[in-house]
């Protein structure tokens, strides 16, 4: 890998423990305030993935040997958009956006933003950026793997996460 993939990989790496350290701020406030966890035992599944696919994405940048590449600027930007679109959904989201499903009893559900137009954009950009992320740097397998895992995923979280609003914004 070159050195502007290494520092790409690191400032995504980065950039993700930041938000983990956001996300358990605010399930601390939610959970002061009566917030309550739901699909705790499928949530152990996306920590793997993501520590997966980072391990998955540098291994295949080191040892496929692809450090001719350039840089793919219209990846690059779609990147550079999720991004965008990940800061829009935190900020709209504030104290209620979180990597778990937490839900405080009595809260109306936030349905401006991102959640205007779509229910889950997260899911969308994190699905957008498990392959831009690793075709950056042409690790091509792990492009095609891990967004579908992230797929399988979803299909058990999102219904839990409906079901838990549904049943806290009554």
């Amino acid at each position: 890998m070159t050195t502007w993939m290494w520092l790409f990989i690191i400032t995504v790496i980065v950039q993700r423990l930041v938000e983990l350290n956001i996300a358990k701020n605010n399930e601390r406030w939610m959970k002061e305030r009566g917030g309550v966890e739901r699909g705790e035992k499928h949530y152990k599944w996306f920590i793997i993935l993501h520590m997966a696919f980072f391990l998955s994405t540098i291994t295949e940048g080191m040892f496929d040997n692809r450090g001719d590449i350039g840089l793919n600027y219209a990846l690059l930007l779609l990147f550079l958009m999720t991004q965008a679109a990940r800061i829009w959904c935190i900020q709209t989201l504030g104290r209620f956006w979180n990597t778990k499903v937490i839900v405080l009893p009595g809260v109306a559900l936030i349905k401006k933003g991102p959640y205007k137009y779509i229910k889950h954009p997260n899911y969308l950009i994190v699905g957008i950026e498990l392959f831009v992320i690793p075709f950056l740097i042409g690790a091509y397998v792990t492009a095609c793997i891990f967004p579908v895992l992230h797929l399988f995923l979803l299909k058990v979280r999102i219904p839990r996460e409906e079901k838990a609003l549904t049943k806290a914004t009554l």
